[in-house]
């Protein structure tokens, strides 16, 4: 016999009707009995799995439930506790309970009092009174004050946490000034799908310049909170003064550390936060670059809950051609490991096989740094209550009697429009569909061996569609995007060829809401740095799937 459901607790008023509930499983037919006074009293008309009373003194209550094979569990004890309320002074019968909450998720505080005349009840958060609040920020210290014309009650102080699970993955392959690269197109796309199986929000990109690198570093460190945090890039780097850099798309020939990213100044930034866990993986080379000046800057180390992985210690980072598809060896293993829920640590330790591997024997060897004060794990879930609001792409929509468009992201920078024939019409033949868009994009990934790899990608969702628009580099778009349809086909009774078209505005789709383009400098950059944040946290709770 197995209880699934035990009483609860209850503070009521005196003649209160209460009812008790217990629900079991097992063999057979069940009996219940119900007992109070110790045990040693068995409660009249008590043999339901609900027993309804009226409260008339505090008491303690439990059930024994039985089979008919003699068997029998009791249930936990429970106190019916029972108040006298004839002075009618608020009494405080349910406190609130202490949360931890994702963001976007509901935030549900109960308490419950009884009195004569009924209590009315006043929130505070943080020592201030909470008046028709229904939306905000929730995190912070909160109780309830209880009163009537009689007197005034307090409820327990009860803390509310912020918890999230959030990565941004940054992969820059096409350089103008550099050797290009071929790895970062699969490992950044894989390892967000494995990440968003372990409940983080991603935000994904390609092929962003120093200032867009900044911009949306900037916005994603202004997500942090009390929750999970992995920050992850592959591409072209190197280390200097003891510090390490990752070099832009736009980097000229020679650069020096103005026209990087400083790794250790992102590292900073993520424990200024105070966050439970903060992740920063590196698939980059490390090779001193010799055309840059010594620089003064003392080289900064983790601290707090930070883990640091970098793809080798101080030398080159190699990419593969693994089953056709090119992948970093570093995100190779990683991503062979990270689904699993262990310490992170341990993970990268896991990851640090990848020196055995006869590719790269004696050529690379991962750097595994931390200063974890408690065992964390990156399957760790996310403690949620209420229901989670869902926060989608903006799923853009056409569709007439024969041609239907749909798209998906790849990445939070990167959109592919579908156009589909579905039917023809009696007077229509040989119809074909083509796609642009206004203003025209640029396919960074057109050149020979790079659409191959990325159309890959389309494959994986089942898609044959008759025509499809990549959109890439939308982080640069700084107006709404139209995508135009064109149907060409011929009459069959004219036998002229003849076109149709439709547009559809679909606004600023994915990361181009962020305005990566544009940093904030100064008091009037910062009032706007909650809402770019905002729209940075709205594409990292999307997922990638096909839209229609």
């Amino acid at each position: 016999i197995v209880i699934v459901r035990h009483p609860v607790s209850v503070c009521v008023p005196v003649n209160h009707k209460v009812t008790l509930s217990v629900r079991a499983q097992g063999t057979g037919i069940l009996n219940y009995q119900w007992f109070t006074d110790g045990a040693k009293k068995e409660v009249p008309n008590g043999t339901l799995a609900d027993l309804t009373i009226r409260a008339q003194q505090t008491q303690l209550y439990v059930c024994r439930v039985n089979d008919q094979y003699y068997k029998c569990v009791f249930s936990n004890w429970v106190k019916v506790k029972v108040l006298d309320i004839d002075k009618g002074e608020p009494h405080i019968a349910t406190n609130p309970k202490p949360q931890k909450i994702q963001p976007g998720t509901k935030l549900v505080l109960q308490c419950a009092a009884f009195g004569v005349p009924a209590p009315s009840y006043q929130w505070y958060r943080n020592g201030q009174p909470l008046l028709d609040m229904k939306s905000g920020t929730l995190q912070g210290t909160y109780l309830c004050s209880l009163s009537n014309t009689l007197g005034e009650r307090w409820t327990e102080p009860v803390d509310v946490d912020i918890t999230d699970k959030v990565a941004l993955l940054i992969g820059n392959l096409n350089y103008s000034n550099h050797p290009a690269l071929m790895a970062p197109v699969m490992d950044v796309h894989e390892l967000g799908n494995l990440l968003r199986q372990l409940g983080f929000r991603v935000v994904s990109l390609l092929d962003l310049t120093r200032e867009e690198m900044l911009t949306a570093i900037e916005k994603f460190i202004h997500l942090l909170d009390k929750g999970v945090y992995l920050f992850y890039y592959a591409g072209h780097g190197y280390e200097h003064a003891g510090r390490n850099y990752l070099v832009s798309v736009d980097a000229p020939q020679p650069y020096g550390t103005e026209n990087c990213v400083c790794v250790q100044r992102i590292m900073l930034s993520m424990q200024e936060r105070q966050t439970a866990l903060s992740v920063i993986l590196l698939d980059t080379c490390r090779k001193y670059n010799q055309g840059s000046l010594l620089s003064a800057i003392k080289p900064l180390a983790p601290s707090g809950n930070t883990v640091y992985g970098y793809a080798c210690e101080d030398a080159e980072a190699f990419e593969v051609q693994d089953g056709g598809k090119s992948t970093g060896i570093f995100t190779k293993y990683l991503n062979k490991h990270i689904l699993q829920a262990e310490k992170v640590t341990h993970v990268l330790e896991k990851v640090s096989e990848l020196g055995r591997d006869p590719l790269i024997t004696g050529k690379q060897a991962v750097e595994i740094k931390h200063t974890l004060k408690e065992p964390r794990s990156l399957a760790d879930p996310v403690r949620t209550t209420g229901h989670t609001k869902e926060l989608h792409l903006r799923d853009a929509c056409w569709r007439q009697a024969n041609v239907e468009v749909s798209f998906s992201a790849l990445y939070s920078n990167v959109l592919v429009a579908f156009a589909t024939v579905k039917t023809t019409g009696p007077h229509t033949q040989d119809c074909v569909v083509t796609l642009s868009s206004i203003p025209t994009m640029e396919d960074i990934f057109s050149r020979s061996g790079r659409s191959e790899e990325m159309d890959s990608l389309l494959l994986m969702n089942n898609v044959n569609p008759d025509c499809t628009l990549r959109l890439c580099a939308l982080q640069k778009l700084k107006e709404s995007m139209v995508i135009k349809v064109d149907l060409h086909y011929t009459h069959r009774d004219s036998k002229l060829r003849q076109t149709e078209s439709q547009q559809v505005d679909i606004g600023k789709p994915l990361v181009a809401s962020c305005k990566l383009y544009r940093r904030n400098h100064g008091a009037a950059g910062r009032t706007r740095e909650g809402a770019f944040a905002k729209s940075m946290g709205n594409i990292a709770s999307s997922n990638p799937p096909l839209h229609q």
